[in-house]
């Protein structure tokens, strides 16, 4: 497998949001704006890079009965590391997030990658799969950002350009369904050509 398709595979064929239908809980939760879907999904970017490296590292130490617990605790401590750097650097950006950022620890996106590549690979190419899958999964949840806000409040990145009120529905949970259902059909759509 070369190095570009490790990084490339995240953003189609194991794209975590329209392909692997994975980490479904801050896709739909936090994606009422573009700029809330970019930031969760930098966010757990920063938590899956920097955990497949350490995992990729670890993993031939760690005997299998004790690797998942293992891998838990390596994602836990970069998602305390994240939060206290939101907290003291991007204090608003937490505030927005709040409790999503905690519940990275057991996304299945960061745990999933771990189990299903780092733990196999190297450094380089642990790193790769990181980076990979997190822009898949940052540009899934500013897609779906992207729509909701539009249709919601008809503004993008909270610069307004539909004058009066959008569809209050699209930014609510119905919305999120609709919103991720259909894009999930048109990337699918478009996997298949």
């Amino acid at each position: 497998m070369s190095k570009l398709s490790i990084l490339t595979d995240g953003f189609v064929k194991n794209n975590p949001t329209f392909v692997l239908v994975l980490g479904m809980c801050p896709t739909l939760a936090t994606t009422t704006s573009a700029m809330n879907g970019l930031e969760m999904g930098l966010a757990t970017m920063f938590v899956l890079i920097l955990s497949n490296i350490v995992i990729s590292l670890i993993a031939p130490v760690v005997p299998d009965k004790v690797h998942i617990p293992v891998y838990i605790v390596v994602i836990a401590t970069f998602v305390t590391l994240l939060q206290l750097l939101m907290q003291a650097f991007v204090p608003g950006v937490y505030q927005t997030l709040g409790l999503f950022i905690p519940l990275i620890v057991v996304n299945c996106i960061v745990l999933g990658r771990a189990e299903a590549f780092a733990n196999k690979h190297g450094v380089l190419e642990s790193a790769l799969d990181g980076i990979g899958v997190g822009l898949g999964f940052t540009l899934s949840l500013t897609v779906i950002g992207i729509v909701r806000e539009i249709l919601g409040s008809g503004s993008v990145f909270g610069w307004k350009f539909i004058p009066g009120d959008g569809i209050l529905a699209f930014v609510m949970a119905p919305g999120a369904f609709m919103v991720l259902g259909y894009l999930m059909v048109l990337f699918n759509k478009y996997l298949k050509k």
